[in-house]
């Protein structure tokens, strides 16, 4: 079961760029009953390492956009440093295992939630681009950064985010100069740093199952090579309107489950 969850949420992340974090570590926590802050640990390197493997396909294919990923990277990895830093000074007790299932159910609706809205915030966006241009471009920079700054506590918090509520930024702040498919392999490719600064917070704080992370991966790699090389094959707004569905439902379901 672990394999087949593992090729599930590869094969969606290598389609549309989400899923990792956002399908993962709910299906860890309700369905294989793994503690919270060991599903956030461990689904952090089973993201990384499966993104790594769409990576270099949409890479061959010339689709990410490096400037848009620098730009987030200032703003995450900042971030990510800063919470595990918090997270080490604060002990996890009954009530912060409490708040993590409550702050993951949270990570998983919004994320739902901002893939069925992607489409009004990058028509949004289109439009102050093309009616006010130069202040539009002028923002752009700062606001990619805080936009990084935004994933990278949440991503660290709850592994959850990467994907999902960076492509509704990315959407909105480049509605013009990212198609889908070069929206999606920079979303990705955005994320893989940051899982793996996070991964490694969590990995010397004792909370990865490399067990568990293994028999993921198993089924995860040749998924999202299959995902990533349909991927601009398939008609994404079918997928992503689906895949929110699917997360609503998680999410209310973990919400209810505290």
């Amino acid at each position: 079961m672990l394999v087949v969850a593992g090729a599930a949420t590869g094969f969606l992340v290598g389609l549309t760029g989400v899923g990792g974090g956002a399908l993962m570590t709910p299906l860890l926590l309700l369905m294989f009953g793994v503690a919270p802050l060991t599903a956030v640990g461990t689904d952090l390197w089973f993201a990384a390492t499966t993104k790594i493997f769409a990576t270099r396909v949409h890479h061959n294919h010339g689709l990410i956009d490096w400037q848009v990923v620098r730009r987030l990277w200032l703003g995450s990895l900042s971030a990510s440093v800063l919470t595990l830093v918090w997270m080490k000074l604060h002990p996890v007790d009954q009530t912060a295992v409490t708040l993590l299932k409550t702050t993951i159910a949270a990570a998983v609706l919004l994320t739902a939630v901002g893939i069925l809205f992607q489409k009004p915030f990058q028509a949004f966006g289109r439009r102050l681009r093309t009616t006010d241009a130069e202040h539009f471009k002028a923002w752009q920079p700062g606001l990619t950064v805080l936009a990084g700054a935004v994933l990278g506590v949440l991503v660290t918090l709850t592994s959850v985010g990467a994907g999902a509520l960076g492509a509704v930024f990315l959407a909105y702040l480049y509605p013009l100069r990212l198609t889908p498919p070069r929206l999606i392999a920079t979303d990705i490719v955005h994320a893989i740093p940051l899982a793996l600064f996070a991964g490694a917070g969590h990995l010397l704080m004792g909370n990865v199952n490399f067990g568990l992370l293994g028999n993921l991966l198993l089924g995860s790699v040749p998924a999202v090579i299959a995902g990533a090389m349909l991927s601009a094959r398939l008609p994404h707004t079918v997928l992503r309107m689906a895949l929110a569905v699917v997360l609503l439902a998680v999410g209310a379901k973990l919400a209810w489950t505290i």
